[in-house]
């Protein structure tokens, strides 16, 4: 009589010996023997303590009085300070720019680390302006507190705006693990190294994407699914360091699913943009862009079931 036999499961070992094996043979996406890459998690962690900074007591577990501002304040800075120096001390040992030398990394970290929390203030003051042009342009803002606790832009913006300032400080990687870590969370996708002017706004925000070489003015509202994209990649890494993204100059407002594509690509002030229009051409000072040639139908309902009936078989 023939015995039913189960399959033989593989050991631990022989599941660990296939997988090795592949890290041999498919040795492109390993990060082995090679420089301490900055951590994820650890830059997650100090994105939202950064947060906590710029907003203090709206990403607090608990009420902060006044009273107790600057010694929290100053707890929060110092549990932010050596951390963050590490990640921008890997991030530089990763790919040392230019102007550092390998021997004064460490300090270089430390002095980038104080100029970037320096700039905390002065980002403050400029997130100030988007949160009044979030709660005058939107009438269902009960609040700007609201706005605060309740409107991912507000964290996508917040984000953009702390990576920029270490974008500009030319230190690699640190920039876009937050701000992809804010993408993440609210479906934004803002370019670290867009260059956004005061009192903008991004209606509901949902698949909004602004590339690297944006440049946008103050003033400016958009809508959700807005793209300021490059017109072409084919080149791919030829086109580093090229503008490669529209300019949106002040008081512009853009429509859900408009695409503004190209380097060369102005779109002047006080100008609006229709939903899904599809613009690769500059466009002057008080514009109005729509799509003409999209026609809208409705039908009634004995003409849309005589239709459904052309299909049946």
């Amino acid at each position: 009589m023939l015995l039913n036999t189960l399959p033989v499961e593989p050991t631990v070992t022989q599941l660990t010996d296939k997988l090795v094996a592949s890290y041999a043979q498919v040795g492109g996406i390993n990060h082995l023997d090679g420089k301490n890459l900055p951590s994820r998690q650890v830059v997650t962690a100090l994105t939202k303590e950064l947060l906590r900074l710029l907003f203090p007591g709206f990403f607090d577990d608990k009420v902060i009085h006044s009273s107790e501002i600057k010694v929290e304040t100053a707890a929060l800075l110092d549990a932010v300070i050596g951390p963050l120096e590490d990640e921008i001390n890997k991030a530089l040992e990763y790919n040392p720019p230019p102007e550092y030398s390998k021997k004064r990394l460490r300090s270089a970290a430390h002095a980038l680390t104080i100029e970037f929390l320096g700039s905390l203030p002065r980002i403050r003051e400029v997130l100030q302006t988007d949160i009044e042009a979030a709660f005058n342009g939107d009438p269902a803002a009960l609040s700007k507190d609201e706005v605060i606790v309740a409107y991912p832009f507000v964290e996508a913006v917040a984000v953009q705006r702390l990576a920029h300032e270490l974008y500009l400080k030319n230190i690699p990687l640190l920039p876009r693990i937050m701000t992809e870590w804010a993408h993440t969370r609210t479906g934004m996708d803002l370019h670290a190294g867009a260059q956004i002017g005061t009192h903008f706004f991004v209606d509901h925000c949902t698949g909004t994407v602004v590339g690297e070489t944006t440049i946008i003015g103050d003033h400016v509202k958009m809508y959700q699914g807005v793209g300021l994209v490059a017109k072409s990649l084919a080149a791919g890494q030829l086109l580093r360091g090229q503008k490669r993204h529209p300019t949106i100059e002040d008081h512009v407002t853009i429509y859900a699913g408009a695409t503004i594509m190209g380097g060369d690509t102005i779109v002047g002030e006080g100008s609006t943009i229709g939903a899904n229009v599809f613009l690769t051409t500059s466009v002057p000072p008080h514009s109005l862009v729509v799509q003409e040639d999209a026609n809208v139908k409705v039908l009634s309902k004995k003409i849309r079931e005589k239709k459904a009936g052309d299909f049946c078989i």
